[in-house]
């Protein structure tokens, strides 16, 4: 095989999370153009027609299923339907996930509990369900989507911080529990990256927009299509070697 085979994801399985937009819009793009197919999942199959689109112009194939990672038996279902349409799942993509800004003495309970819910809960549960199928078939691999902030502090963010901890932690806990099981787990933390949710959240707030640059060497945020790009190498056969590593991709930032 040769080096630009093994980065070749042709006739792969890949379920995506949070894909109808962000990160999860591009990743799926990625994946599509490395050969995979794809599964996109999201709470709306309608949010999903666009990407569908988009990777069909590709000549890729794709399903979308309707998931809430909260619920265990949407997240089951999903995967069944991946082995149902595909006959394999080689690799999960856990990349749902939501944000709320606030100082931290004026998060909610109910704060506090959306935002580690989705972003944890729902992603070990997404990775016990896909890593049931990995395991029975003799392999496969997990991508976790964390962030910069499960490596590094900031303001107004501490239940987001906190998710993104746990999740730099799962990838690792699971990475060591299943590597003799053939079962890759590693986690991408992408730094400022210019998504929807970020423009919400960052660039709406000037002072919180310059504070991250002042963060960042390269002096830029992340198009999806790098963070994408990375994973895409986490998915392939060229990083047959790599688990439980946390990939920083932040222009810099986890460098001081």
């Amino acid at each position: 095989m040769s080096t630009l085979d093994r980065f070749s994801l042709k006739g792969k399985t890949v379920i995506i999370t949070g894909a109808s937009q962000g990160i999860g819009e591009s990743v799926a793009l990625g994946m599509a153009e490395a050969g995979a197919n794809l599964v996109l999942a999201a709470r709306s199959v309608d949010k999903l027609t666009s990407v569908r689109k988009s990777i069909e112009a590709i000549g890729g194939r794709s399903i979308a299923v309707a998931t809430d990672v909260l619920k265990r038996d949407d997240v089951e279902a999903m995967v069944a339907a991946a082995v149902a349409e595909f006959g394999t799942v080689d690799c999960l993509i856990n990349n749902a996930g939501i944000n709320i800004v606030k100082p931290a003495l004026d998060i909610t309970e109910q704060d506090w509990d959306a935002v580690i819910d989705t972003n944890l809960k729902g992603y070990f549960l997404a990775a016990q369900a896909a890593g049931r199928v990995m395991i029975g078939q003799g392999g496969g691999n997990i991508i976790n989507n964390a962030s910069v902030f499960g490596l590094r502090g900031f303001h107004m963010l501490s239940p987001y911080i906190a998710s993104k901890g746990g999740v730099v932690q799962l990838t690792r806990g699971l990475a060591v529990e299943w590597a003799r099981k053939k079962v890759r787990v590693n986690c991408v933390a992408p730094g400022y990256t210019m998504t929807e949710m970020t423009k919400r959240d960052i660039e709406s707030n000037p002072a919180v927009l310059q504070a991250n640059l002042r963060k960042i060497p390269m002096n830029r945020g992340a198009e999806p299509r790098e963070v994408a790009d990375v994973m895409v190498f986490l998915a392939s056969d060229a990083a047959s070697y790599v688990t439980g590593q946390i990939l920083a991709v932040d222009g810099g930032w986890t460098a001081f």
